[in-house]
Formats: C-alpha cells, sequence, structure tokens
C-alpha cells in the first residue's frame, strides 16, 4: 500500500528536480545572453566616446568647435540608436526565455495530471 502511494510521488519528485535544472539552465542562457548584449554595446560606445574626446581634446579655436558639434550630435544619436536596438534584443531574449520556462511548466503541469488527477479519476469511476 504504502509503495502503491509513495511511487508516484518519488517519480514525480525525480521528474520535477529534472525540470528545475533545465529551467535554471535555460534562465542562466538567457541571463547570459543579456549580459553578454549589454556588454557589447557598452565596450562599442565607451570607445565611441573615447574616440570623441580624444578629437574633442584637440580643439584650440572656435572653427575646431564647430567642427566637433556635429560630431557631438552624431554620436549622442548613434548612442540612442544603439542602446533602443540593444533594449529591443534583450527584451527578445526574456521574452523567448520566458516561453521556453513557460513550456517547461505547461509539461509539468500535464505530466502531473496524468501521474496523480488520472488514476484518481479512473480510480472514480471503477467504483
Amino acid at each position: 500500500m504504502f509503495e502503491q502511494i509513495s511511487s508516484p510521488f518519488i517519480a514525480a519528485t525525480k521528474q520535477f528536480a529534472e525540470a528545475g535544472f533545465k529551467a535554471q539552465g535555460i534562465a542562466l542562457e538567457g541571463f547570459e545572453k543579456v549580459v553578454g548584449a549589454q556588454i557589447n554595446t557598452f565596450e562599442n560606445r565607451l570607445n565611441a566616446t573615447l574616440d570623441f574626446w580624444s578629437q574633442a581634446a584637440e580643439v584650440r579655436n572656435l572653427d575646431g568647435v564647430k567642427a566637433i558639434v556635429p560630431k557631438s550630435v552624431a554620436l549622442a544619436k548613434d548612442t540612442a540608436e544603439t542602446v533602443f536596438a540593444t533594449t529591443q534584443e534583450v527584451v527578445s531574449i526574456t521574452v523567448k526565455t520566458g516561453e521556453a520556462l513557460n513550456a517547461i511548466v505547461k509539461t509539468q503541469i500535464d505530466a502531473s495530471n496524468d501521474v496523480f488527477v488520472k488514476p484518481v479519476a479512473a480510480a472514480r469511476k471503477a467504483k
């Protein structure tokens, strides 16, 4: 009697542990992709900003200021566009990770129904 009760619970516990391990792997993979995208963007923008400031440091007169202003506007525009694109990429990665985690949860719910609910329903019909 005890084995009839404990066997489904042991199998379900093992299945839930495996699903948790898969979910953790998916979450860490998504986190790694997000951090990688953000670091690449930060590095790219830092290099562009340092290049701009090295050019701006060489300005000695008003003509130099007139020449550097369009570059500063272009830098600001490029930075805004790059940050926006990176944000969209991060949201896309987050959505895909959430969908993968949702699929794991749905699978676990279906498996739980197979293990626990269906035998009870069959036992009720048998009576």
